[in-house]
């Protein structure tokens, strides 16, 4: 299988906070997701950016909270990478 190579520039977001348990069956997506916006390239296109992490052991739904240059837009909990990817491609062009 060929390596996916994935692009991520934070120029119009202002913070992400990314909140799992790493112990529940679901988090692959949004560990994958911490990867990608934790990568010294993304974390370069805008290093105003603040980037927080929440890892629990309490078995919570994994979350994401963008809050975006000059508004605030939540993503629902327990959200897949290619919602996110499809949500972010619209917002940010």
């Amino acid at each position: 299988m060929a390596a996916r190579r994935v692009m991520v520039g934070l120029r119009a977001v202002k913070s992400v906070r990314v909140c799992f348990c790493p112990f529940e069956t679901n988090v692959e997506s949004t560990r994958e997701f911490l990867h990608h916006i934790s990568s010294k390239k993304a974390r370069s296109s805008n290093s105003n950016c603040v980037v927080t992490t929440d890892v629990r052991h309490d078995g919570s739904e994994p979350m994401v909270d963008i809050m975006f240059v000059g508004e605030h837009q939540p993503l629902s909990e327990g959200f897949h990478a290619t919602e996110l990817d499809a949500h972010l491609k619209a917002r940010i062009k």
